[in-house]
């Protein structure tokens, strides 16, 4: 049964609770790996510098909790199949299947970088795809 690493228990320390919940309940099922949870002002900057974020601190969920304030627990979390194949868009959707199915189990609603608008097309209706990107919404 796969299980988080150190490093991943770390990062999801840094987000809400009911993300942590879904993230755990995922593992138990799917090998995913933590990415990014919290995100203060300097590394959210530069991944905007880099292309890997359209926000700036502190307006991305990776820099806010439920209620729009830049502190933590924040309302966002970055999640891979683990191996990491960023090519593998097929495992990212099915990650992401996985996470919806956790998230209605508790009661919550996620909003998925692959989806935006939360229509029924996946991915191929926008013009940033963020596939490890989960975000609370609601």
């Amino acid at each position: 049964m796969p299980s988080f690493s150190s490093r991943s228990i770390s990062i999801l320390d840094t987000v809400d609770p009911a993300l942590r919940d879904i993230c755990y309940s995922v593992v138990k099922h799917y090998d995913i790996v933590v990415l990014s949870g919290f995100r203060g002002e300097e590394e959210q900057n530069r991944l905007v510098e880099e292309g890997k974020s359209k926000l700036v601190f502190p307006k991305s969920k990776h820099n806010q909790d439920r209620n729009g304030l830049p502190q933590l627990p924040c309302c966002a979390v970055d999640v891979v199949p683990y191996p990491i194949d960023w090519g593998d868009s097929k495992r990212f959707i099915f990650m992401a299947g996985m996470m919806f199915h956790a998230a209605h189990s508790i009661g919550v609603k996620l909003r998925w970088g692959g989806n935006w608008d939360g229509d029924d097309v996946i991915i191929d209706d926008q013009t940033f795809n963020d596939l490890p990107h989960f975000e609370l919404i609601g």
